[in-house]
């Protein structure tokens, strides 16, 4: 066989191969991106390349599909919406320890779904599997919640906290009555 006939196969499979890898990379990139939401950005921009940005939320991925998150039964959640409604009617007299009190809340639903707490950077890891379109949410609240430890937060911040922690509240709470849904 020539040299001219083995390029003339040889180049279009060539083509046809980087073509698929070009394809496959943009699919996965687009789940992720559909996935993870505002996080993927964030991760994306915190890391030294794009494909690191991808492995570290593909890492969460496989972390995520280790946990044993669990549904939580109709008393266990009415028991949850009671103790947010004492928590939202603290506020009025005592914003900082509401703000405190919903931070507790919000970490003991995750801990009940089977979400781990010991740390807050992990869970913020675990959390954008599921929950990445209201992870800021998160984020901005306990930034609140630290500054309020220092009695550095005012009244309006405490209550942004309010609504921030409410956001991941009721989305783990919603979604603590459906099975864990595989991943696709």
């Amino acid at each position: 066989m020539s040299t001219g006939t083995l390029l003339a196969i040889i180049v279009p499979v060539v083509v046809v191969i980087a073509l698929v890898a070009v394809a496959v990379s943009l699919r996965r990139r687009r789940k992720l991106r559909e996935r993870f939401g505002p996080e993927y950005t964030r991760t994306v921009e915190d890391a030294d390349s794009r494909m690191a940005g991808e492995r570290e939320l593909r890492a969460r991925e496989k972390r995520h599909d280790t946990l044993d998150i669990k549904p939580l039964d109709s008393g266990v959640r009415d028991r949850y919406t009671r103790d947010w409604t004492n928590v939202q009617d603290e506020f009025v007299d005592r914003p900082e320890d509401a703000v405190h009190d919903a931070d507790r809340l919000v970490t003991s639903l995750m801990h009940e779904r089977g979400y781990p707490t010991h740390d807050f950077e992990q869970q913020l890891k675990d959390l954008s599997v599921e929950h990445g379109r209201t992870l800021e949410h998160y984020r901005a609240a306990h930034d609140v919640d630290v500054l309020s430890t220092r009695h550095e937060a005012t009244t309006e911040q405490l209550r942004g906290a309010m609504v921030h922690y409410r956001a991941l509240f009721d989305e783990l709470l919603a979604d603590g009555g459906r099975p864990r849904h595989a991943r696709a």
